[in-house]
């Protein structure tokens, strides 16, 4: 239980955090959007696609590490717009280029444009090459128990499966997948993709993830900055709750007083 004296932290790589919500910077509208929303989710890992921002590689340009810096938060570069393994390991490699020797890294190798499902088979060979290069993977994937098991047995730091399609807003589809997966891991567990709203991000700190990752739930809100305060409570309530124990499911009602003693 998480006390002043004993926070409740979240470990990833051998680093501490406190806050399980990561988020990520894509599809806002600038740069000061972005930064707002991101103080307000209360977020200490951000995750950025390097095939897609300019994190140094692009000289001359905005560079989204002006308004999030390092020093303040844990820079997660991540391979999204990768469909093949080979592409997936040489942008984690850059990554660890521009951001002197950074070790972690969010690896997604999607499978097709129109579903961005992960392609499983390249995702588990991507991880292997990663690993073996001194990478601390976390690791986007389906909702499959074994495929995670796989993917931790790798040697991946983190096992990401996804609650719903990229961007769905559906919330979280397979519930009992996330929960065997959860059971089975011995790293940690958060869901990435398909978040749409806080009783979502809720849900999986229920099932007893670790943490969430999101980024278009916050973004695409009509209100981004209030969203993202509402998605922190909702994972630190979420998570609260998972470790106070819900009550268990009955058929039939219970009445919340006892009816023993009554003077009637």
């Amino acid at each position: 239980m998480s006390t002043a004296n004993h926070p409740d932290l979240f470990t990833i790589a051998g680093q501490e955090y406190r806050s399980r919500l990561l988020v990520g910077t894509g599809k806002y509208k600038d740069m000061e959007q972005t930064a707002l929303a991101i103080e307000a989710s209360g977020a200490e890992i951000v995750t950025i696609a390097v095939r897609r921002t300019n994190i140094g590689q692009t000289p001359g340009e905005p560079n989204i590490l002006d308004v999030l810096p390092p020093e303040r938060y844990t820079i997660l570069p991540n391979t999204a717009g990768c469909y093949d393994a080979e592409t997936a390991v040489r942008t984690c490699r850059l990554a660890r280029e521009l951001l002197d020797g950074h070790n972690l890294c969010k690896l997604e190798v999607l499978g097709d444009e129109k579903t961005l499902f992960p392609d499983v088979v390249a995702t588990l060979a991507a991880a292997a090459v990663l690993v073996k290069d001194g990478f601390d993977v976390m690791v986007y994937t389906n909702d499959d128990p074994i495929i995670a098991k796989r993917l931790e047995e790798i040697g991946c730091v983190a096992v990401m499966p996804l609650a719903a399609p990229i961007g769905s807003g559906l919330g979280i589809r397979n519930p009992l997948n996330i929960r065997t997966i959860v059971e089975n891991a011995k790293i940690p567990v958060l869901v990435d993709a398909g978040v749409g709203t806080a009783s979502d991000a809720a849900v999986a700190m229920e099932l007893g993830c670790d943490g969430v990752l999101m980024n278009t739930a916050i973004a695409a809100a009509q209100h981004p900055v209030l969203m993202a305060s509402a998605m922190r409570k909702a994972i630190e309530a979420g998570r609260e709750a998972y470790l106070a124990g819900r009550m268990p499911r009955k058929r039939f009602a219970s009445a919340s007083s006892p009816i023993d003693g009554l003077f009637f």
